[in-house]
């Protein structure tokens, strides 16, 4: 027969002794609780729907025509904004205090964070415009660059290159305003779903394509031009991380390459390095690992092994 006593007994030592160490793991209050990532995914589904409207389509709600119906739309991404923008900000400024051993103090701008979360929603919807444009360039970019795309809407519904870079776009116009976690849930979320990994605060110009796209890599440091393609298994990394005296690592600096305009990296290629340079109209070939500059209009190849034939035994 279970002893359902003992169990109970079970259980509450493993709480207490939970409980007991639970300041060694990150964690939330009530006070500042963390941003929501099915919140942040809502917004950034429904910032699809209004960039691409028609072809990412939010149930009843784009079938209004004209401004009412785009402002229709602004209203829930606003609303969403402002209060996961809130929640970051406020969590962000508790968890520095803790780092720093510094005590909570209201006049440290506590209460403040809605505020600033207000402008700093207001000064995004502002760069959506421009955002949709680039994005416009990336779509013809894939279309122009693929021939078995049939229209420029089934890129946007169904290839997750075009995904990833919607996402990292959104994030990194949220990263580049100061706007702490909710550009990370961002892309982490696109790379979970796609295979691609984009650090937000990478920068990366208009018409921008990833083919394929599978375990494809950019790193936070990255500078990308205008008209690049990538391929599947592309790695844009750090060839090192730097430390300080006290073995710590030092923290932005420039760790990844520059790719400039009209560059094209093949499949399973891998460049390394902050000051890497691929100049503008490059080749990289397939399997090519790079760790220094290339000049302009260069191709880079690896000499093909030889096959060899023999009779089986």
């Amino acid at each position: 027969m279970r002893d359902v006593a003992a169990e109970l007994r079970t259980l509450d030592q493993i709480a207490t002794l939970l409980l007991e160490q639970q300041g060694c793991c990150p964690t939330a209050s009530d006070a500042a609780p963390l941003p929501s990532v099915n919140g942040v995914m809502s917004i950034v589904r429904n910032l699809r729907s209004l960039l691409f409207p028609g072809v990412h389509a939010t149930d009843g709600v784009s079938s209004m025509p004209g401004v009412n119906g785009v402002r229709l739309q602004l209203f829930p991404i606003q609303t969403g904004l402002k209060r996961e923008i809130a929640r970051a900000l406020e969590h962000s400024r508790q968890a520095q205090l803790r780092i720093h051993n510094t005590e909570a103090q209201q006049s440290s701008g506590a209460g403040n964070h809605i505020t600033k979360a207000t402008l700093l929603t207001g000064a995004f919807l502002s760069r959506l415009p421009e955002l949709q444009r680039t994005l416009a360039s990336d779509v013809a970019a894939a279309f122009n660059g693929d021939p078995a795309a049939k229209t420029q809407e089934e890129i946007v519904l169904c290839y997750p290159g075009i995904e990833a870079i919607t996402v990292y776009r959104i994030a990194h116009e949220l990263l580049a305003l100061g706007v702490p976690y909710l550009p990370r849930i961002m892309t982490e979320w696109a790379h979970r779903e796609t295979g691609i990994d984009i650090h937000p605060g990478a920068k990366i110009g208009g018409s921008f394509f990833v083919d394929h796209g599978t375990g494809v890599v950019i790193g936070e440091t990255c500078e990308i031009g205008s008209q690049v393609t990538l391929y599947q298994g592309v790695t844009l990394g750090a060839w090192s991380f730097p430390r300080d005296d006290d073995g710590n690592l030092i923290r932005g600096t420039k760790r990844h390459p520059t790719l400039e305009d009209r560059v094209t990296v093949y499949s399973n290629a891998t460049i390394l390095g902050g000051t890497t340079v691929v100049g503008a109209g490059s080749l990289i070939g397939s399997s090519v690992s790079l760790n220094r500059s290339v000049p302009p209009n260069t191709i880079v190849t690896i000499e093909k092994p030889s096959l060899k034939f023999r009779e089986a035994a």
